[in-house]
């Protein structure tokens, strides 16, 4: 979604992508509920607030991160709505410096608009800001021979070539992949769109 586009749609009382959580949010929560009991997460591309408000209703320390002041200004106001607090944090996934350390890095539909020359420094700098036994949670949109490129995909977004998100975390232990294949009509047009998410833990052990 353009820029634009994105502040218009995220300008407007209703919620774009709804305020249930996706189920990467909740996948997320039953591995990290296990062993911590009020992590501090940062949703990178929180957009409208729905899976940062879903962490903060359980408890933990939220930062919701976003390019779009409209998006944020919409999940402070679900937070509000849920009576739970959030912490925004406007800045852009290229060049976003982690306030502090975090026990949960989690993003779904904006690790694309990371820049491929900037990934190995990005992806090392959210994972040296992670906590030991801290967990990396990811779903980012791979170019796929068979799935045409989306007709709202941009010029600032960035496929990644299948497996590549696992790669960064060669030296971290993997929890999940998985590949995925689904249909989606967002832009008005009917469309599939081709991705991978990764669970990925930080090593106890220096």
């Amino acid at each position: 979604m353009r820029a634009d586009e994105r502040e218009r749609v995220y300008g407007r009382d209703a919620y774009y992508w709804g305020t249930e959580p996706n189920e990467l949010a909740t996948e997320t929560v039953e591995i990290v509920a296990t062993d911590r009991d009020s992590p501090t997460v940062v949703d990178i591309g929180a957009g409208e607030g729905r899976d940062a408000v879903f962490f903060a209703e359980r408890g933990w320390t939220v930062y919701a991160m976003d390019v779009s002041a409209n998006g944020l200004a919409k999940a402070r106001r679900l937070a509000d709505e849920r009576n739970v607090s959030i912490r925004t944090l406007e800045a852009d996934a290229n060049s976003v410096d982690l306030p502090e350390s975090v026990d949960i890095v989690y993003s779904i539909g904006t690790i694309q608009y990371i820049r491929p020359e900037n990934r190995n420094g990005q992806f090392e700098h959210f994972k040296g800001q992670t906590t030991p036994g801290g967990v990396h949670a990811l779903f980012a949109f791979v170019d796929h021979p068979e799935i045409p490129t989306p007709p709202d995909w941009t010029d600032n977004e960035h496929f990644y070539a299948p497996g590549e998100l696992a790669a960064y975390y060669d030296d971290w232990d993997i929890e999940t992949t998985e590949e995925i294949v689904f249909e989606d009509d967002s832009s008005g047009e009917p469309h599939e769109h081709a991705a991978e998410t990764v669970i990925a833990r930080k090593p106890n052990d220096p």
